[in-house]
């Protein structure tokens, strides 16, 4: 026996939630450069608002890959976003100001590279392959920026790799106590490849609803945004690093209320709803 189950369209276009998030999470983690300009860390936390932008976009851009037949190809899809994102990323940070608009376009080149090599030499044949995948990479050096310019305080390759320890009162250069040398990076990958992976796989089914799902992705986002906040302690001063934790709290109590909300009407939808129809065997 086998089932049919499509993903509903409707809702806001694709177009404009792409161009919203990438918009959206640039102005976010630029504004992280307001600590340069105060002398202050306390504005770190919109790298963590700029990274949950870019997760919201990243969610529905997998549900539109997705709604080609390779549902269970979205965790592939959410580890080859982050593994390319943070090449991208890297090279990006050391250009200085110009780190997140670099970032974006040596994500948008390898992108569309690993689009080509999935359609023209594994023969994906996917119609959306190539823009997806260059959204995706996009999407997953954003977010890794973006929680990297929260914990650090800001989005250069300095600040990422190296840091400070004090030795008989004097503070000395280490490298092993960045966000980077300590490998802490690796931990940033993570919570955004599991947070862009979850929410169409949650909501994946004839119940699906885009206001659902982009709902629970901004939930994953913010709690994603918490254990950065905490692991951003020995990085930035501690008045930044709650700011940032109370609003990733807020944000998160927030999107979860209103995500259950949303999963009780979409439930109570179904109560009466026809059974799955069945697909007779070709």
């Amino acid at each position: 026996m086998t089932v049919k189950v499509e993903v509903v369209e409707g809702g806001v276009p694709h177009q404009k939630i792409l161009i919203a998030g990438l918009v959206g999470s640039l102005i976010c983690i630029y504004l992280t450069y307001l600590n340069v300009v105060s002398g202050t860390q306390i504005f770190a936390f919109f790298g963590g608002l700029g990274a949950i932008i870019a997760l919201i976009w990243g969610s529905h851009t997998i549900k539109v890959l997705a709604s080609y037949g390779i549902g269970t190809g979205v965790p592939s899809a959410g580890m080859i976003a982050f593994g390319s994102g943070v090449i991208a990323m890297l090279f990006g940070t050391k250009t200085g100001i110009y780190a997140p608009i670099v970032t974006v376009i040596l994500a948008a080149i390898i992108g569309v590279i690993l689009g080509f090599l999935a359609n023209n030499v594994l023969s994906m044949k996917i119609p959306v392959m190539i823009q997806s995948l260059t959204e995706m990479a996009i999407v997953g050096a954003l977010t890794i920026l973006g929680f990297a310019s929260m914990m650090t305080g800001s989005f250069t390759l300095k600040a990422l790799a190296s840091g400070t320890m004090t030795l008989m009162g004097l503070s000395l250069p280490s490298y092993t106590v960045s966000l980077i040398g300590g490998s802490l990076i690796t931990v940033v990958f993570f919570l955004g490849a599991i947070a862009i992976q979850h929410p169409f796989n949650a909501c994946l089914g004839p119940g699906w609803k885009q206001d659902r799902m982009l709902t629970l992705a901004a939930e994953c986002g913010f709690l994603s945004m918490i254990v950065a906040a905490i692991m951003a302690i020995p990085f930035i001063s501690v008045p930044a690093a709650v700011l940032a934790f109370i609003i990733a709290l807020i944000g998160w109590w927030y999107t979860y209320t209103e995500y259950i909300t949303l999963s009780k009407r979409d439930a109570a939808a179904w109560l009466d709803a026809k059974p799955i129809p069945e697909q007779e065997a070709q």
